[in-house]
């Protein structure tokens, strides 16, 4: 996987989250975030681990909704054909859209983007700026509705 050097702490724990669900998928192990694959030379500020492990914890939990509304806003490609990053970046990004009210929308797809063309094929970016604009459209017509996050401690 490439690695990439980012100073902005929010988008190395994007990047650390789409590599943890890479190395989940290809393991086949969908039960709990990992950073076990993280290099012990490779130092990630403890603010960039707890952003990962939040989007890793969300994307996990609500894993069947998110792959719904992709299969959803991309009907033309079943998720369990799409490229393992491709349906990755999509997980996170559709995560923060909808249950991350911190990320600001724009900010969550221009993340999304910039992380399919890094990590993506050459028609990820497009491929994943599509299906977002298009939930953008369901969130702002009304037709889908973001999560506000129940607070803990109820």
């Amino acid at each position: 996987m490439v690695m990439v050097k980012s100073t902005d702490h929010r988008r190395k724990a994007r990047i650390v989250a789409l590599q943890s669900l890479f190395a989940a998928d290809i393991r086949k192990n969908r039960t709990e975030p990992s950073f076990e694959w993280l290099d012990d030379e490779e130092t990630v500020a403890q603010n960039a681990l707890d952003f990962a492990t939040k989007l890793l914890r969300g994307v996990f939990d609500n894993c069947p909704d998110l792959d719904g509304l992709i299969s959803r806003y991309a009907p033309a490609w079943p998720v369990s054909q799409l490229s393992l990053i491709d349906r990755n970046i999509l997980r996170i990004a559709l995560f923060e859209l909808l249950h991350n009210p911190e990320t600001p929308k724009k900010t969550a797809i221009n993340e999304a983007v910039e992380l399919a063309k890094v990590f993506g094929s050459e028609s990820s970016a497009r491929f994943v700026n599509g299906v977002l604009g298009s939930v953008m459209s369901g969130l702002d017509s009304g037709e889908l509705t973001p999560i506000e996050p129940v607070p803990e401690g109820r």
